[in-house]
C-alpha cells in the first residue's frame, strides 16, 4: 500500500519552498551575487546540520521508518568538511561556529530523532532531495561568483550517485512505501514545513554580511570607475 508521501511533500511543501527561494541571501546567490566570507559561514552551519542528522540517521539504521530512507551514498558531512578544509584551512574545526538559528536546527533535529523518530524522514527530504535537485546549478554559480578553480564545492558533488535521475526516483519510491498512516504522513508534511523555515531564518542570518560585502564591491566598482575617468582626464 502506497503512502503516496513523496506527492503530499511536493504539494505540502510547494509554498514554503517558494518562500525560501525569495529570501534574500538565496536570490542574490541564484543571480551569481556571492560573498565568500558569507558562503563559508553557511557551509559552517550545514556541517552542523548534516553531522547530527547523519548520526541520528546511523543510530536509528534498524527504525522501521528511518532506516527506509538512510541511502549513505547521499551523506554530506565528509564532503562538507572537504569545503571547510578548502575556506577555512587545516584548522578549520577550531574556527566554525553556529549560528543561532544553525542551533535551533540542530537542536530542533536531536529533539526529533529522539521523541519523534519518523520526523527525520522530513529533514532528509527537505535537505538530500534539494541537494540533488539544484546541486549541480548552484555549484556552477558558486564557481563563478567566487572564481573557484581547484575546490569548495565538494558539497554538490555526489560521487557514490551514478545516476542522480535515477536515485531520486528510487527516493520518491521509498517515501511512498513507508509504513505509515495518514496522521503519520501530515505530521511528516508539517515538518518538512518547519525544516524550511528553519532553513529560511538560518540564510537570512547571512544577509547581513552579505549586503555589507555587496556595499563595499559597489564602492570600489564606483572608486576604480572615477579613477580611470581622473587617469583620462589627466591624459588629456
Amino acid at each position: 500500500m502506497s503512502s503516496n508521501l513523496a506527492g503530499k511533500l511536493r504539494v505540502g511543501t510547494k509554498k514554503a519552498h517558494t518562500m525560501a527561494e525569495n529570501v534574500g541571501f538565496v536570490k542574490c546567490f541564484l543571480k551569481g551575487v556571492v560573498e565568500k566570507n558569507s558562503y563559508r559561514k553557511l557551509v559552517a552551519n550545514l556541517y552542523f546540520v548534516y553531522s547530527v542528522m547523519e548520526e541520528e540517521m546511523e543510530r536509528l539504521q534498524n527504525h522501521p521508518i528511518v532506516s527506509q530512507i538512510n541511502f549513505k551514498e547521499v551523506y554530506r558531512k565528509h564532503s562538507l568538511e572537504k569545503d571547510l578544509s578548502y575556506y577555512y584551512g587545516l584548522n578549520w574545526r577550531e574556527q566554525i561556529q553556529l549560528s543561532p538559528f544553525g542551533k535551533a536546527y540542530v537542536e530542533r533535529i536531536r529533539e526529533v530523532a529522539a521523541n519523534e523518530p519518523e520526523l527525520l524522514v522530513a529533514h532528509s527530504y527537505t535537505r538530500y532531495l534539494g541537494d540533488l535537485s539544484g546541486g549541480q546549478i548552484l555549484k556552477g554559480i558558486a564557481q563563478t561568483a567566487m572564481n573557484l578553480t581547484d575546490g569548495g564545492t565538494a558539497f554538490y558533488e555526489f560521487t557514490d550517485i551514478s545516476d542522480e535521475k535515477e536515485f531520486k526516483n528510487k527516493y520518491r519510491q521509498a517515501l511512498d512505501q513507508l509504513p505509515i498512516d495518514n496522521d503519520t504522513s501530515n505530521r511528516i508534511v508539517d515538518e518538512a514545513n518547519n525544516a524550511f523555515g528553519i532553513n529560511m531564518k538560518m540564510f537570512q542570518e547571512l544577509e547581513g554580511n552579505l549586503i555589507k560585502a555587496i556595499g563595499i564591491m559597489v564602492y570600489n566598482a564606483l572608486t576604480r570607475r572615477r579613477r580611470r575617468n581622473t587617469e583620462l582626464v589627466t591624459v588629456d
